[in-house]
């Protein structure tokens, strides 16, 4: 009778120790797997992320490539502006290139001060019987002085890299051709100027003539390669 129940017994200790070993086994694949999804994964993000990098490089390649090929372009460009009569003939210095006049044109900073001078030394005066009654060249907001001061050139819709001024010039009635002379001087100054307002009156024997508009510059472009961050 001891031996059935010795068998049966043996039979429950292997079918347990079965279990066991099936148990173990589920749990080292489930390692395996899930290891190897991790990998994958991982391996998923690094090839990822060198294929933006190749993407990056090749961008940059291609924006050097073409920067290259106007080079030719550029440097004929520049050299036909040199001989340009009309800039030759208005530069300020005969030592000067004819690109200088472009310069000169167009500042690159928001000099207001400088601006002033020309008006007043230059393009205001020179004139027999023409006198400056009042010049103003307001400093360019948030360059010159802080942004929350008003100026000429604040208002619902500033001119960019503008400067405002306001002159006020006066003449006898006898030589009021003066004033029509001034501002052909304005008109015909290499930099450019945009009068927005003008008056004209008398007073007495002599003609005013007030007005107001803005004088302009132009920011300096910085050609340089720069790092970009590829994030992963």
């Amino acid at each position: 009778m001891d031996k059935p129940n010795g068998g049966g017994l043996r039979k429950r200790q292997q079918i347990a120790k079965s279990n066991q070993m099936m148990f173990l086994w589920i749990i080292a694949v489930s390692a395996v797997v899930g290891f190897s999804v991790v990998l994958i994964v991982f391996l998923a993000q690094r090839i990822w992320f060198g294929e933006s990098v190749i993407r990056e490089k090749e961008n940059t390649i291609s924006v050097l490539n073409k920067n290259l090929e106007v080079v030719p372009d550029l440097q004929d460009n520049v050299r036909l502006l040199n001989t340009n009569e009309a800039l030759m003939s208005s530069r300020l210095d005969a030592n000067h290139s004819a690109l200088q006049v472009i310069l000169d044109a167009l500042p690159a900073d928001a000099n207001s001060t400088s601006m002033a001078s020309s008006l007043q030394t230059r393009l205001l005066t020179g004139v027999p019987g023409v006198t400056i009654e009042s010049l103003k060249v307001e400093p360019v907001s948030g360059l010159e002085v802080d942004s929350t001061n008003t100026s000429i050139n604040s208002s619902s819709d500033p001119a960019e890299n503008a400067i405002g001024f306001s002159f006020s010039i006066s003449a006898n009635n006898s030589r009021q051709d003066g004033l029509r002379k001034v501002l052909q001087q304005i008109e015909k100054s290499i930099r450019p100027f945009n009068i927005s307002t003008l008056t004209i009156e008398s007073q007495g024997s002599r003609i005013f003539l007030s007005a107001t508009g803005l004088g302009y510059y132009e920011p300096a472009q910085k050609v340089q390669l720069t790092d970009k961050v590829v994030e992963q």
